[in-house]
């Protein structure tokens, strides 16, 4: 009875707040299995109640926004913050779980596996409703709704006209997608494994933290051994491969502007305030392109990201390392630069965008950040204002360890923030409503 009980709360519990908010509330994914599991439990022999569960939904008391947790299994988590994981029109996001991808209905909250299995650098294409990942040695496509999944390309060797290259999939940056959704591209190293470096994608939360020990020691070290490296392209139709861009600069954090097929960002990774990190390229090879050259010792940019018109690429700037906090944009077509002063205490490791352009979301920092000491752990929405960005808490993340980056979006419709947090021990994913709870704003 007490299971049967709590069940039939929980489920009506969700069937109101969905009938009361319409289709941009989050029914709850545990409902059915709960349910199920208390029916066959009716009839078994009485048992003690079962520990508290973390909540589904509440109103964060000290903001007063409501927050949702969309994933059901410990371990689940969103994607990095520049990975798109929604489809077109925000019916369904992807998620990484322990066994694989799963996507999330965003209108009644059922989770579907869609691939099993350890797999990497992950990001959806939201026209064709496919999500593009490496899986041993191969790339992949798997169809959001059917689950049809066919091989794109495999290594170790692709041909570059009749030159042989070894192409480790696990040795630099990727997957990114572009526009028409008819190329994916990546980064990889020469003729080494290169298998110490940053995967910012990586699918198995926990496994590896986004902050380690070691971690500064590592970026110093990988940058000073400056492997050869290169940028490709794969064409998701035929798997052809095309190979450009040869330096022994450190190549990661490949992205597709989200408007222009051809215009690829990436950075130069390794310690911030030693490399000029923001650069744009052609898939043709032409158009090399700095956007952000330093101008102090000590100024750190990164953690870049086009608006979603790909007008904008935006990006943390600091001016310098630890002292002044912006965030920074240039506009592609003029070159105009634009700051938003940010203030310490608000400070935030990823910054995002919604749709419009007209709003900014911000995850916070840990006491280690580098705003430390003072920086606040809270997801933050930004309003700019004459300068500077207004800040507005979400989520209180004091129970958050930052050594997982809660990587903040903007769901498509701009109604909720999307993040992962392990506040409640497991690391799980939850959206907060950017408006409060109870009001109509």
């Amino acid at each position: 009875m007490y299971y049967t009980v709590r069940c039939l709360a929980i489920t009506l519990f969700w069937a109101s707040l969905f009938q009361t908010r319409g289709s941009d509330a989050f029914e709850s994914p545990n409902a059915v299995a709960q349910s199920r599991t208390s029916e066959s439990q009716s009839s078994a022999t009485p048992q003690k109640p079962p520990a508290k569960e973390p909540a589904l939904s509440w109103v964060d008391p000290d903001t007063g926004h409501r927050v949702v947790r969309l994933s059901s299994d410990p371990g689940s988590a969103s994607l990095y913050f520049h990975q798109n994981a929604y489809t077109a029109n925000g019916d369904k996001l992807l998620i990484t779980t322990r066994e694989g991808l799963s996507t999330i209905n965003l209108k009644t909250g059922k989770i579907e596996p869609v691939v099993e299995g350890r797999v990497g650098s992950v990001v959806v294409g939201k026209k064709t409703r496919q999500v593009f990942y490496f899986k041993g040695d191969s790339v992949y496509a798997t169809n959001l709704d059917t689950r049809a999944t066919r091989s794109i390309a495999t290594s170790p060797e692709l041909r570059e006209g009749s030159k042989v290259t070894k192409l480790n999939l696990r040795s630099g940056s990727g997957l990114a997608v572009n526009a028409d959704e008819t190329l994916l591209a990546g980064s990889f190293t020469e003729g080494a494994p290169g298998l110490d470096q940053q995967q910012p994608t990586n699918t198995q939360p926990g496994a590896r933290a986004d902050n380690y020990p070691g971690k500064g020691a590592m970026m110093e070290r990988r940058l000073a051994e400056r492997r050869p490296m290169a940028l490709y392209t794969i064409n998701i139709e035929t798997g052809e491969v095309n190979i450009f861009h040869h330096v022994t600069d450190w190549l990661n954090h490949l992205q597709f502007s989200p408007t222009d097929p051809g215009l690829i960002m990436f950075c130069h990774e390794g310690p911030w305030h030693k490399v000029d990190r923001i650069w744009t390229i052609r898939t043709d090879g032409t158009g090399l392109r700095k956007i952000h050259a330093r101008t102090m010792e000590m100024e750190i940019a990164g953690h870049e990201f086009f608006s979603a018109d790909g007008k904008i690429i935006w990006y943390d700037l600091q001016t310098p390392k630890g002292k002044e906090f912006w965030l920074a944009g240039v506009e592609l077509t003029t070159g105009k630069q634009i700051r938003y002063k940010v203030a310490r205490d608000q400070w935030s490791v990823h910054f995002n965008v919604s749709p419009n352009g007209k709003l900014f979301a911000g995850d916070g920092g840990g006491p280690n950040s580098v705003a430390a000491p003072g920086n606040g752990q809270w997801i933050y929405l930004f309003t700019p204002e004459e300068g500077v960005l207004k800040a507005e808490r979400l989520v209180n993340l004091a129970r958050h360890n930052y050594s997982l980056e809660p990587n903040v979006t903007f769901t498509p419709d701009m109604k909720w923030i999307v993040f992962r947090s392990n506040m409640e021990g497991a690391t799980h994913v939850y959206a907060v409503e950017v408006r409060r709870a109870g009001t109509g704003s």
